[in-house]
């Protein structure tokens, strides 16, 4: 049986290629991804169906470490992505394993990406299904959502000149 999901949407005033290469580039990768307070450093990147992206996910801010430390967690975790669609510049699609969570048997989180043309630039539409119980879901949601205002931040000007370097 298919697990729930939640969706996001923005646009952005920026090119599908500009988009796409935020969520394909160890550099977009690592500009803005992992929510609020963390920092990515990308280890590997093997952008194909069946493929993989393996990164580090490090707590920095001071109010995550406290999270992280408070709840049991390490402050910097390898997380792995497998990705099950690579169709340029219009949609991603790749698993996530939830194997982080105290006590939880590890499993896998899907999530979908697609990107189009619009009038006023990129439309990013993203489906991520639903983590084991409601409380994990809402951390998910939450997580994504902070994740998308650092997004928000780089496409709005000023960060999007240090996505592109």
């Amino acid at each position: 049986m298919a697990r729930a999901q939640f969706s996001m949407e923005r646009t952005y005033r920026a090119t599908i290629e500009e988009a796409w290469a935020l969520w394909t580039t160890k550099e977009g990768i690592e500009s803005w991804w992992g929510p609020e307070g963390f920092k990515v450093t990308v280890a590997s990147l093997d952008l194909r169906p069946g493929g993989e992206l393996i990164y580090v996910m490090t707590a920095v801010a001071p109010e995550q470490v406290a999270f992280m430390s408070q709840a049991g967690m390490p402050l910097a975790t390898e997380c792995r992505v497998t990705y099950t669609e690579v169709s340029s510049p219009s949609r991603l699609a790749y698993k996530t394993l939830a194997d982080f969570i105290p006590g939880v048997t590890p499993y896998e989180v899907a999530t979908v990406v697609k990107l189009r043309t619009v009038a006023q630039g990129v439309q990013v539409i993203i489906a991520v299904g639903a983590m084991h119980d409601d409380l994990w879901t809402q951390r998910a949601r939450a997580g994504n959502e902070s994740q998308l205002r650092k997004l928000d931040a780089l496409m709005s000007g000023a960060g999007a000149k240090a996505g592109r370097q």
